[in-house]
């Protein structure tokens, strides 16, 4: 698990000098995962602070500068193992775009390998990416670089669409709903049977009738239903800005952790609906993404 980082570690002090090209993310909630290249010009010693100027982002025609947290900041990743690696379905990138490098999964190769569709979870869209502009995605972890991550589940793109056809009963799966105040929910499910092409009845595990006497049941088309995720425990503690599902009225919602509390709970905000709230760590899981047949886990750039 990552490493807390506690005030005079000289471990962490030791990783940056002045001058050093470094990656800085950020604390805002709508560029998380993103990583900006800069190089380190000063540094307030008694307060782990930084100051950087970016490679590319720009403020009144000069290069922007401002003063980072010690933990925002990452050194250059390594070149890849494999000179001259061809990038393929279901890899994990980073996507170099707005003077950055955003972290993202392909989803879609053209036949001659020279375009590539990035799918980038903070945003729910995907945009097309020449090989230049991608690099495969590693995370700086207690003063070390991780291989990339394997995709857990991956399915090769021609199966990714039946994935989800001919469910069976009893299927367990989790649904979402287009209802307004429901964006960013899922709840768990199970098939009682299929209902014309592409729907299904379902029961809810958690969901209750009006009368309260049995399950909800209720027929679903198959683009808001997903299979169950896999299990991705976090033993220790999650981290700032980190991509979570918390369990809420009976259903797992988007939220990224905006504030650690003590206790092992968490600051929650959920940006689908603009609100916050507190939750203990045994009401988090790690977010997960399912994504043309193949569970992503959301963004661990920010775990140091």
């Amino acid at each position: 698990m990552p490493r807390k980082k506690q005030h005079g570690d000289t471990t962490a002090q030791s990783y940056f000098t002045i001058g050093d090209e470094v990656e800085v993310t950020s604390i805002d909630h709508n560029l998380r995962g993103t990583l900006f290249p800069a190089k380190i010009i000063g540094r307030d010693w008694n307060a782990d602070k930084f100051v950087v100027e970016y490679k590319h982002l720009e403020a009144n025609d000069e290069p922007l500068r401002e003063e980072v947290d010690l933990v925002l900041l990452r050194p250059l990743p390594p070149p890849p193992s494999e000179p001259g690696y061809r990038f393929e379905f279901g890899d994990e990138v980073d996507a170099f775009f707005s003077g950055g490098w955003w972290e993202g999964v392909i989803t879609e190769v053209d036949e001659e390998g020279s375009l590539f569709w990035v799918y980038f979870r903070f945003a729910k869209q995907q945009f097309q990416f020449l090989p230049s502009e991608l690099r495969v995605h590693q995370e700086w972890d207690k003063g070390a670089w991780l291989p990339p991550r394997e995709v857990s589940m991956r399915m090769e793109p021609s199966s990714s669409k039946s994935s989800m056809k001919n469910l069976s009963k009893g299927t367990q799966i989790e649904v979402c709903s287009d209802e307004a105040g429901f964006e960013g929910a899922w709840f768990s499910a199970k098939v009682i049977n299929a209902i014309g092409q592409d729907k299904y009845l379902v029961e809810y595990k958690s969901l209750r009738t009006e009368d309260n006497k049995q399950f909800l049941r209720e027929e679903v088309d198959i683009k808001h239903m997903r299979p169950c995720p896999p299990d991705a425990v976090v033993v220790d503690s999650f981290n700032l800005n980190e991509e979570v599902d918390a369990y809420y009225n009976d259903g797992w919602w988007e939220g990224v952790i905006s504030k650690i509390l003590k206790g092992s709970k968490y600051k929650i905000y959920f940006k689908r609906t603009k609100d916050d709230g507190e939750f203990r760590h045994s009401d988090l899981r790690p977010h997960q993404d399912w994504i043309d047949g193949t569970w992503v886990m959301a963004s661990q750039a920010l775990k140091f």
